[in-house]
């Protein structure tokens, strides 16, 4: 009994929490003992795989409501005193239950002789359908649901749920080998930040399961593109890479094209000419025709995304006049002669009648 997992406890919430609350508690704890962020420590990492176990169980309306009715029996006496009656000579846990489990993984009480299980743990396993798991074994990475509640690390994969491979070992007789697991495809998701989805090259990440691999990526990649990654799946098979291009603070990108707004002095913006632009190659020269407008846009060819191996989109400038808000004593009287000189008057053609 002492290994009884309270799940309210573990993700510090009141049993009455509602789901918002069960998933905003997990997010900022599951951030916190992140194991990328806590890079070799082991106490971390097992915090965070049993946050995961207790989000996968109370983020689920039907488990939930499972191990809340069951979870009334932990404290039930018998646990690990004895065992179920053996048949047949067989060893201590092969005994089989007779009746069908039902299709949610539960099972009825009624007739359940508790000896039957080392602790409460072992009689939770078995009615969340983790059965021949013991309780002193790591508790269960997180879902592929709970890892995307605590998406937060730029480089943090989630695995999804394995598929099959087409090809199976199969022994001399061309049947499926029982002996060697078959290879499994599995699918992780990968957030990058624009940059490196730009650009591409040399990167390594880190897998839920602990595995660190150095992975090329290609230059232009976009949210929703897989990459994949031979043999690093199941037993052998595939593991593919699910791209999800973070937002950038400043470019926008727009199917091939990058946006992004330039501010520009009134001097600039009146007489014009070349002034630098930051592009996702670097900064570049930009010639800034005279009397440019406020919103108006201008085109810098072939600085946008990569389309293919030999094609870009453009990049394109929003120009923004941006005022000084301090003046030297020098500027100012600048200021007040052009004041006084200048005879283009923008309001004097306002349709207002006289």
């Amino acid at each position: 009994m002492q290994n009884f997992r309270n799940y309210y406890d573990i993700l510090e919430v009141a049993p009455q929490a509602s789901l918002d609350q069960i998933k905003q508690a997990y997010r900022r704890l599951a951030r916190k003992y992140h194991p990328d962020l806590n890079p070799g420590d082991s106490t971390a990492e097992e915090r965070f795989k049993v946050l995961g176990e207790a989000y996968e169980v109370l983020s689920d309306p039907e488990r939930r409501s499972q191990y809340e009715k069951f979870s009334s029996f932990w404290k039930q006496k018998g646990f690990g005193r004895g065992r179920a009656k053996q048949s047949g000579g067989a060893g201590v846990g092969t005994a089989s239950r007779s009746e069908a489990p039902p299709r949610n993984g539960g099972f009825s009480v009624g007739d359940v002789e508790f000896g039957e299980f080392r602790d409460f743990n072992t009689f939770v396993d078995q009615l969340l359908n983790r059965r021949g798991k013991a309780s002193s074994e790591p508790p269960r990475p997180p879902s592929a649901e709970a890892r995307a509640a605590a998406k937060t690390d730029p480089y943090r994969t989630q695995p999804k749920a394995a598929r099959p491979s087409k090809s199976r070992p199969s022994n001399r007789n061309g049947a499926p080998s029982r002996d060697r697991p078959s290879r499994r495809d599995a699918e992780a998701h990968l957030t990058v930040p624009l940059e490196k989805a730009f650009s591409g090259g040399q990167e390594r990440i880190r897998l839920e399961d602990g595995r660190s691999l150095e992975v090329t990526m290609p230059p232009g990649m976009i949210t929703g593109q897989r990459i994949r990654l031979k043999g690093q799946g199941i037993d052998g098979g595939n593991l593919y890479l699910r791209i999800e291009v973070n937002p950038h603070p400043y470019f926008k990108l727009k199917n091939s094209d990058i946006y992004c707004k330039v501010p520009l002095t009134p001097s600039e913006a009146v007489i014009g000419g070349v002034v630098e632009v930051p592009t996702l190659d670097g900064w570049v020269k930009m010639n800034i025709p005279a009397g440019v407008q406020a919103g108006q846009r201008l085109r810098l060819a072939e600085k946008g995304y990569p389309v293919g191996q030999n094609r870009r989109g453009d990049q394109i400038v929003q120009i923004e006049i941006a005022l000084p808000t301090a003046l030297s004593d020098r500027e100012r009287a600048l200021y007040q002669e052009l004041r006084s000189l200048e005879t283009y008057n923008p309001r004097a053609d306002l349709p207002i009648e006289e």
